[in-house]
C-alpha cells in the first residue's frame, strides 16, 4: 500500500515537473515579474500556474472524457477566445512602463495577490490547449483516468496522491525557475527591464496570435503553456 502511494505521488510529480516546462506565454510572463518585479513575485506567478494546472489536472482524471463532445464542440471558439486573451495580455506587458513598478516594490506596495489571480485566469483561459496537454503526460507515465479514479474509494485515493504529486511538481518547477532567473536580475537597470518588457510582451502576443491561427491553419505543433 505504502509503495503504491509512494509510486502515485511519484508519477504525478513526473507529470507535473514535465507539464511545466514549456515555453508559452506564462512561463514568459514568469520570467519577466522575476526581472522586473521580484523573485517572490516569480515564485507566486508560477504557484499561480501551479494552482490551476492542477485543477486542470483533475478535470483531466475525473471528468474529460464526459465533457470531450462538449469541448470538441466548441473547441475552435475557446482557441480562439484564449488566443485573443493572451494577445492582449501580450499588449499590456508590452506597453507598461517597468520603473513605477520598481518604485512599488522597493516602497513594499506590489501586490503578490494580483500576480497570482492574473496569471492563473491566463492559465486557466488556456484550458483548451492545456488539458489535452497534460493528458499526453498522464499517458507517458501511464496514469490513466480508469486507473486511478474508477475503481471506487482506493482508485480515488490514488487519484488524489497523483493529484498532490503533480502540483508538487509544478510548484517545484516553476519555484526552482524563479529561484535561477532571480539570479541574474541585479544585473538589470530600469532601462532593461523595458527591453524585458517589450521582448515579453511580442513573444506572448506571437504566442497568441499562433494560438488563433492554428485554430484554421496547419503550422506548428500545439505550444503548451
Amino acid at each position: 500500500m505504502t509503495l503504491g502511494i509512494l509510486n502515485d505521488l511519484i508519477r504525478g510529480f513526473c507529470v507535473g515537473v514535465a507539464a511545466s516546462i514549456t515555453v508559452g506565454p506564462v512561463a514568459v510572463l514568469c520570467i519577466q515579474r522575476t526581472l522586473s518585479k521580484s523573485r517572490r513575485s516569480g515564485i507566486v506567478s508560477g504557484i499561480g500556474v501551479a494552482c490551476a494546472d492542477t485543477f486542470m489536472a483533475m478535470a483531466a482524471l475525473f471528468f474529460y472524457s464526459m465533457l470531450q463532445t462538449q469541448i470538441e464542440q466548441y473547441n475552435t471558439l475557446l482557441r480562439v477566445i484564449g488566443g485573443i486573451f493572451v494577445v492582449i495580455v501580450g499588449v499590456y506587458i508590452f506597453t507598461q512602463n517597468p520603473v513605477p513598478q520598481i518604485r512599488r516594490n522597493r516602497a513594499g506596495k506590489s501586490s503578490l495577490w494580483q500576480d497570482f489571480a492574473s496569471i492563473f485566469g491566463l492559465t486557466i483561459a488556456n484550458f483548451i490547449m492545456v488539458i489535452p496537454y497534460i493528458l499526453a503526460f498522464f499517458a507517458v507515465f501511464k496514469i490513466s483516468s480508469g486507473e486511478v479514479a474508477g475503481t471506487g474509494i482506493g482508485g480515488f485515493v490514488r487519484a488524489v496522491f497523483v493529484i498532490a504529486g503533480f502540483f508538487a511538481g509544478a510548484s517545484a518547477w516553476w519555484t526552482l525557475l524563479a529561484s535561477v532567473i532571480s539570479l541574474f536580475r541585479r544585473r538589470f537597470r530600469p532601462r532593461h527591464m523595458l527591453t524585458i518588457n517589450h521582448v515579453a510582451g511580442l513573444v506572448i502576443g506571437i504566442l497568441g496570435i499562433y494560438t488563433i491561427l492554428s485554430t484554421f491553419f496547419s503550422i506548428f505543433p500545439n505550444v503548451g503553456h
